[in-house]
């Protein structure tokens, strides 16, 4: 009977050591799925350094608004997910390719982040960003530097002058409503001269910057059941009832990939 007992618990302790096994190989291929999911997504690899390319608060130069370091966080937190390292560079400082380094570029084109302002001329023609105020009116000497250096941006002083922050693509328009609902988009693509892609996001707010990279980081299987490819695309997503959920209450609206990177749609 000893032996019986014996020979049951050595069974059962087999079995306990075999599931535990089958349970530990299961998480780990999960674990390497999920890894290689978000290394497509984000374009980066382990032992990368990542750029994040911090901007500026509105009205603001020289500071950033807390929602703004909340997104740079986010940002860290994807990177430190795949191994990489973090440099943090100025928007107005930095100028030149990414080169071997995906780069989080964080605020948007007007006012914000002139980064932001040339990745957008030159990769995103398809999107209209309406200003908050418009420099015809309010700054000449701004105007002067739209009209010259950034080409691809476009002001409408009397097509929609009640539409303040509002993103225009493929003839829709998206429109900022206070503390109630705003957007933002997150596109992903390969800068000139650059080996490793840009993730762009251009939030309404600082709010939406900070929505743009909390939806980022826990997204990454809805980014890729949405786009046709994860090697480039522009996606819009909304915040809404911003009272009352804040930037955690982001959701996916629309793939934009199809107009944004086309002129004139």
């Amino acid at each position: 009977m000893l032996a019986g007992a014996l020979g049951d618990l050595m069974l059962g302790l087999l079995a306990s050591c075999l599931s535990g096994l089958a349970v530990w190989l299961w998480q780990r291929g999960r674990h390497n799925r999920d890894l290689r999911l978000r290394m497509r997504v984000v374009g980066a690899r382990p032992g990368d350094t990542c750029l994040i390319v911090m901007n500026n608060k509105y009205g603001a130069p020289g500071t950033t608004h807390h929602h703004d370091v909340q997104a740079m966080i986010e940002a860290a937190v994807v990177s430190h997910s795949l191994g990489c390292e973090v440099e943090v560079v100025r928007s107005d400082d930095f100028r030149g390719s990414n080169g071997n380094r995906p780069e989080f570029c964080i605020g948007g084109p007007l006012g914000s982040n002139v980064r932001s302002a040339g990745h957008v001329a030159h990769t995103l023609p398809g999107v209209t960003f309406h200003p908050y105020t418009h420099p015809l009116r309010s700054n000449v000497r701004s105007a002067g530097h739209v009209a010259h250096t950034l080409p691809g941006v476009t002001f409408h002083p009397y097509t929609h002058p009640e539409h303040p922050l509002a993103f225009e693509a493929g003839g829709v328009l998206h429109r900022w409503r206070g503390g109630d609902e705003a957007y933002a988009l997150l596109a992903k693509f390969t800068a000139p001269g650059g080996e490793r892609p840009v993730i762009l996001v251009c939030g309404q707010t600082a709010l939406t910057n900070h929505a743009a990279l909390y939806f980022l980081r826990r997204s990454y299987g809805r980014i890729a059941d949405t786009v046709a490819s994860t090697d480039r695309f522009c996606l819009l997503l909304k915040v809404p009832s911003i009272r009352t959920y804040g930037h955690q209450g982001v959701v996916l609206d629309r793939d934009l990939t199809d107009v944004a990177f086309t002129p004139g749609t």
